[in-house]
């Protein structure tokens, strides 16, 4: 266990290479800084924390710089994280409000957007998955007298809308009835629940519908059937070439590559185990997919009602600025939770058969 003067040089240490990218050495320590001990103490103090992991030493420079390991003590034990200014706040707030309007998708892809405007690194997001959420109601809804609109709406707040042609025209009285036998048998599953047992059903629920049922079910089958997979969404990934470590071509191209590879940036964001501050923090080395063992990762699972719907995060060099970049993702997770739940509440209620 480092004591607390060790503790109070390393935090020093890490603060001041972040804030200028240029290794430490003690005689800045001592003036910057407040110790309270001598330049040679805080040189020999130093050295410990070189022998025991949490600083490296360039041979370049008398001055040391942060290890893996000290990031991790850093993130750890000693940052604090503050609040954001109140206009970065009401940005967030505001450019989420804005999107709430619109569908999931588009509300979580202009977090990524936000997200990377502020803390100027690269952020990816995973969408609500489509076929893993659970159908909340559905709703089938007159448009002339040859088509109808199924509308489907799910716990995690996503909608989708299917076109459907029909032979006659269906009567209003007969359209509540279907609606009643769709919600019986549909709500509470999840598309791909939606199995052969479930259309047979369904069909011997529309037995006096034949017709119906002929245009209605496999319609159905199909469009739920070829929703795709959640998708993945990046912003910002040439801020990080910025960098002095992505400097070199070829691990710029490898971090490009990785940006281009929908499979590997889900794997990337996937769904994290998150501690008890809903956060999962991979500094260099702990990090297993190679172009990114310089980075720093960072995400965050956003929510509807305690269930994980995805996960959003950054991507950026190891010497990144902690405090501002975790302030930010939390203030963004939550404003995604609360709009993610009031757009939800508010298509659950809304009344289709009105419009």
């Amino acid at each position: 266990m480092l004591s607390e003067r060790k503790l109070k040089i390393l935090e020093a240490i890490i603060k001041d290479y972040i804030e200028t990218g240029e290794p430490v050495g003690s005689r800045t320590l001592a003036k910057k800084y407040n110790i309270g001990i001598s330049s040679a103490t805080i040189r020999n103090e130093m050295a410990d924390l070189e022998e025991m992991g949490y600083l490296e030493h360039l041979h370049s420079s008398s001055g040391r710089i942060p290890s893996d390991k000290g990031y991790r003590l850093y993130v750890d034990k000693l940052m604090s994280i503050q609040r954001l200014p109140v206009e970065e706040e009401m940005m967030i707030k505001n450019r989420m409000l804005s999107s709430a309007i619109y569908e999931v998708d588009r509300l979580v892809k202009e977090a990524t957007i936000v997200l990377s405007k502020i803390t100027k690194l690269a952020t990816i997001v995973k969408a609500p998955s489509v076929r893993k959420s659970f159908i909340k109601r559905v709703q089938i809804l007159q448009i002339d007298e040859q088509n109808v609109l199924m509308v489907f709406v799910t716990d995690s707040g996503l909608i989708r809308n299917n076109v459907i042609s029909v032979t006659d025209y269906i009567d209003e009285k007969i359209i509540e009835k279907i609606n009643r036998i769709l919600n019986l048998r549909l709500v509470g599953l999840t598309i791909d629940d939606i199995d052969l047992e479930v259309i047979n059903n369904l069909q011997n629920d529309l037995v006096d519908y034949e017709e119906i049922f002929k245009a209605l079910i496999p319609a159905l089958y199909k469009s739920l059937k070829s929703i795709e997979p959640s998708k993945v969404y990046t912003e910002g990934y040439s801020n990080i070439l910025d960098y002095p470590q992505f400097q070199d071509v070829d691990r710029a191209k490898d971090f490009l590559n990785l940006l281009s590879d929908e499979e590997s940036l889900k794997e990337l964001i996937k769904s994290p185990e998150v501690g008890d501050n809903n956060l999962s923090i991979t500094i260099g080395t702990e990090n297993y997919i190679e172009s990114v063992k310089e980075c720093t990762i960072i995400t965050a699972n956003y929510k509807i009602g305690g269930r994980d719907l995805g996960s959003i995060g950054v991507v950026g060099p190891r010497r990144m600025n902690y405090e501002k970049v975790i302030a930010t993702l939390n203030e963004i997770v939550n404003e995604l939770n609360i709009n993610i739940k009031t757009s939800y509440n508010r298509e659950s209620s809304d009344d289709y058969d009105n419009e």
